[in-house]
């Protein structure tokens, strides 16, 4: 009877450390994919990241937002002068969630329905990919 619960035992461990460690697996490649959607594609980085004076961007501020040294050559309405921090510390974070950034990415409107203003791109990705730059944007502090 030991014997029997023991293997029983060992098999439920199995299983569940096998379930976490495909879970982990799954999240690493959801982030990792994000991280190529938002930073080799997308190139979010070059509006959201401050630069040093000779145009590096500052490492140390990756993603945390910044007053933006572009305008358009004619007026364009409701331009924006900087971009926000979209890492997972910040108000933008806290204020729309994880869900209203997904929903954001997917449908290029705000919680509120508002649209992205320019210079900001009205992206409308699909589910999977908003949800793994949202998942590598959560890793970011």
């Amino acid at each position: 009877m030991r014997t029997w619960f023991l293997a029983v035992l060992s098999l439920v461990v199995g299983v569940m450390t096998a379930a976490a460690f495909a879970q982990d697996s799954k999240s690493s490649l959801q982030i990792e994919r994000g991280k190529y959607l938002a930073e080799q594609v997308a190139r979010c980085q070059d509006c959201h990241t401050p630069k040093t004076a000779t145009g590096e961007l500052i490492k140390e501020q990756w993603f945390k937002g910044t007053t933006l040294n572009v305008t358009p050559s004619a007026p364009i309405a409701d331009w924006h002068q900087k971009s926000p921090d979209i890492t997972s510390t910040s108000a933008l974070w806290q204020r729309w969630g994880q869900d209203g950034l997904v929903g954001f990415l997917q449908t290029a409107k705000n919680p509120r329905g508002g649209k992205a203003g320019p210079p900001m791109p009205a992206y409308t990705l699909t589910k999977d990919d908003a949800e793994a730059i949202v998942a590598f944007l959560k890793t970011l502090p």
